[in-house]
């Protein structure tokens, strides 16, 4: 065949078959979708399986049909979601990044009976390199690679085909149209069970993996754009010291500890059947046994508890504005955040702060991961080199602790405060017994304990001035009850043991005389209900800042003040 004769022909082959074979060799794309859609409505929804089943939704022919039914509408939505991404550059890196999600989420959602919801995402954003280290495992390498890697493998060596732009557009509005069809008729067959699941299991919604991450994302991204741009908006400009503070003779010196992961329930100062505060016991405090979380995480917790809104305004707000250490140094106070966590949650943002989480202290820092008594060290030459002028009216530190952060529970304490033997030293915490997690848990309650009566006595170093020390935790923590683990559930769902944290106060005979609270009154007060909405409050009156936010109400130490 001639030159002329063979580009002939050629020119006739391909205006008659316009798609050549290398462009329609493959499969087409809502195929690929549908098959990577179908693994995650299924084998990635173990937890939510598991869910169903313990309700007893899933048993007999109704139950199956009704488990079909689920995994068709998240197939379906899902094919929804991907349907307007199914283009040459971005169709398999969004189903890998969905499927590397789905079989993450898993792992944690069944390992620790956690869910997924915009809490636990910005909880997952403000994880630092240590607390990542605590959570890894062989069974979460598995688990990504069985789950989601694998099948990620399997997508990128299958050939797609995409066809023209013009075409794939129209495909891909087609797979719009009748995914989003689908859904909506398998909604319609199990709307009746379904609507009854939603409504008595709320924390079901946040299992529908990967779309419940999805959606979380979209809910935190879009959270900014929901409140008013701009600065900070101020708070207290009115804010002045007291009477106190003009007939002193020396100044008040407040250390205020900031608690991780602290359950009200396993202090031995509370009733707790071990004895896991034994120093704290020895000293004239008063400890607190009804008191609730602002939120489940340290995220939701911390900002919450530091705003002067209460938990509900705080939810409801439509901007940002300053906190707590705002105001104490707005009155004048030298004021000094230290944090052996993962950040302030920027509470601290605009007064001297240090990070001391990341020490080379031999004793104090094992692993390059500090525990709390590192915040004590030094603390003196902090202190001296705040302003002066400041400290000759008041000094305020705040040491937000590690505490019980887990699931490394068995990290927190050092080896003589691990008083409950077995321990479980793994981060893998279905594998451990019940038992051996208590006691994980606990020996680091004994080592806040420690910290704790720690600072009490550095305070009594002080002599004749006026020092307190007021401890409150951020959040509680599930131990496998119900076959949950650490905390981070939605607030309507999570267990009182999320909610219920320990308060307890310290005040030298000095303090008590400078303010006017009697230690005993408070005692008085153990089992009366209080919240994080009272913490701005009683902090303001405790060191007597007045200004027009203060609502007496709030404040726990204006009731057992003499003054």
């Amino acid at each position: 065949m001639t030159s002329l004769t063979f580009w002939t022909w050629r020119r006739h082959k391909v205006a008659a078959d316009p798609l050549p074979h290398a462009a329609s060799a493959g499969r087409a794309p809502w195929l690929v979708t549908l098959a990577a859609a179908g693994w995650m409505a299924t084998a990635c929804n173990l937890a939510l399986w598991a869910k169903l089943g313990d309700l007893g939704l899933l048993h007999g022919l109704r139950g199956l049909l009704l488990g079909l039914g689920c995994a068709g509408i998240i197939s379906a939505l899902i094919v929804t979601l991907v349907s307007l991404l199914a283009w040459r550059w971005t169709l398999k890196p969004v189903l890998t990044l969905l499927l590397v999600t789905a079989a993450a989420a898993m792992h944690f959602m069944r390992m620790y009976g956690i869910v997924i919801d915009p809490s636990m995402v910005v909880n997952v954003l403000q994880t630092d390199a240590h607390e990542a280290g605590d959570l890894l495992s062989l069974r979460l390498v598995l688990t990504l690679g069985v789950a989601g890697l694998l099948p990620a493998l399997l997508l990128w060596r299958t050939p797609v085909r995409y066809g023209t732009p013009g075409r794939r557009a129209l495909g891909n509005l087609g797979l719009f149209v009748a995914s989003l069809a689908v859904a909506a008729g398998l909604l319609l067959a199990c709307f009746q069970p379904l609507s009854s699941l939603m409504r008595n299991h709320k924390d079901v919604r946040y299992l529908i993996n990967p779309l419940n991450a999805v959606w979380a994302v979209a809910d935190v991204a879009a959270k900014p754009l929901r409140r008013a741009e701009g600065p900070l908006q101020p708070i207290g400009e009115d804010a002045v010291l007291g009477t106190s503070y003009s007939r002193q003779a020396q100044p008040p010196l407040v250390v205020l500890v900031l608690g991780e992961t602290g359950r009200a329930g396993n202090f031995g100062l509370n009733g707790y059947g071990r004895d896991t505060t034994p120093e704290l016991a020895k000293e004239n405090v008063a400890s607190l046994r009804n008191v609730w979380s602002c939120g489940t995480s340290t995220a939701a917790s911390v900002p919450c508890m530091f705003s002067h809104l209460g938990r509900e305004g705080y939810l409801d707000r439509k901007q940002d504005s300053e906190g707590l250490m705002d105001v104490l140094q707005r009155a004048g106070l030298a004021v000094l955040w230290l944090d052996n966590q993962s950040g302030c949650k920027g509470v601290c943002d605009r007064v001297p702060n240090v990070n001391t989480s990341s020490g080379s202290d031999p004793q104090l820092c094992p692993g390059g991961q500090c525990m709390d008594m590192v915040m004590l060290k030094g603390l003196d030459e902090r202190i001296a080199a705040l302003p002066p002028e400041r400290r000759a009216r008041g000094v305020v530190v705040v040491m937000h602790q590690m505490g019980s952060h887990g699931p490394a529970y068995s990290k927190r304490s050092t080896a003589e405060f691990k008083r409950f033997q077995p321990e479980c030293t793994s981060p893998s915490l279905q594998e451990c017994s019940r038992e051996s997690l208590v006691n994980a848990y606990d020996n680091s309650i004994a080592y806040t304990d420690h910290f704790l009566a720690s600072t009490i006595r550095w305070l009594k170093t002080k002599g004749s001035q006026p020092t307190a020390m007021v401890y409150l935790a951020d959040h509680g923590e599930s131990l496998g009850e119900n076959n949950l683990y650490l905390h981070g559930l939605p607030y309507a769902v999570a267990p009182d043991v999320q909610k219920r944290v320990p308060w307890i106060t310290w005040l030298s005979p000095a303090y008590e005389q400078r303010s006017g609270l009697r230690t005993a009154c408070l005692k008085q007060q153990a089992d009366e209900r209080r919240s994080h909405d009272d913490w701005f409050h009683s902090v303001l009156g405790l060191l007597d800042v007045q200004t027009g936010i203060y609502r007496r109400a709030n404040d726990l130490y204006a009731g057992c003040s003499a003054g």
